[in-house]
C-alpha cells in the first residue's frame, strides 16, 4: 500500500510528496478526491467508515474518498479506489474542486485539495470491510436531516461539499 500523498500549493500544482500521517499530522495541503455515486432511483451511496481507520472511524460519508498516488490522476485514483473500496466501476464525472482545511481526532489535521467526482450505478457494492463497515442508499433530503440532527455522525469533508454537490447534480438533470 502507497502511504504517500502529493502536496499541492492552492492552485493544484504538485510540490511534492509526504508520507499520508505525517501530512494529516502536519496540516500539509495535499490532493485528494471525493466519490458521489447516485442509483437510478436518485438515492446516494453512502460508505460508513472502517473502525480502525487512522481519523474519522465509523462516521458515515460519501460513497469513496482518498487521494491518487504519485504519478496519478485524481480521476483515475477515484476511479480505482471506488473499486478497491465499494466493488463499483462507474462513469464518473467531475463536478468541482474545493479546499478545506478541519481538526479531527487525534491531533491530526484534514487540509486538501478535494476533486468532486460524481457517476450513476445499481451495481451491489461488495464492499472492501479493511475500508467500510458498512453502506446504504438515502435521498439526499434525508441524509441533511440525519446530519441535521447527529453531525457527529458523519466526516467533516461530506458535510462541507455536501450542498455543492446537490446544486451541481441539479444544474446537470
Amino acid at each position: 500500500m502507497n502511504d504517500q500523498v502529493v502536496l499541492v500549493n492552492e492552485h493544484d500544482v504538485e510540490i511534492g510528496l509526504m508520507p499520508k500521517l505525517e501530512a494529516h499530522q502536519k496540516g500539509a495541503l495535499h490532493r485528494a478526491f471525493s466519490v458521489f455515486i447516485f442509483n437510478s432511483k436518485g438515492e446516494m451511496l453512502l460508505q460508513q467508515r472502517a473502525f480502525g481507520k487512522y481519523h474519522s472511524e465509523g462516521l458515515w460519508s460519501n460513497t469513496c474518498c482518498s487521494h491518487p498516488l504519485p504519478n496519478e490522476s485524481a480521476h483515475h485514483g477515484a476511479v480505482r479506489r471506488l473499486h478497491e473500496e465499494m466493488g463499483i466501476h462507474a462513469d464518473l464525472r467531475f463536478l468541482f474542486s474545493f479546499q478545506y482545511r478541519v481538526n479531527l481526532e487525534n491531533g491530526l489535521t484534514e487540509n486538501e485539495l478535494d476533486h468532486v467526482y460524481w457517476g450513476i450505478s445499481d451495481a451491489k457494492p461488495e464492499i472492501n470491510t479493511t475500508e467500510v463497515s458498512n453502506f446504504r442508499y438515502m435521498k439526499i433530503q434525508d441524509i441533511k436531516a440525519g446530519m441535521a440532527a447527529h453531525p457527529a455522525q458523519y466526516t467533516e469533508w461530506f458535510k462541507i461539499c455536501l450542498a455543492e454537490v446537490e446544486d451541481k447534480i441539479k444544474l446537470r438533470s
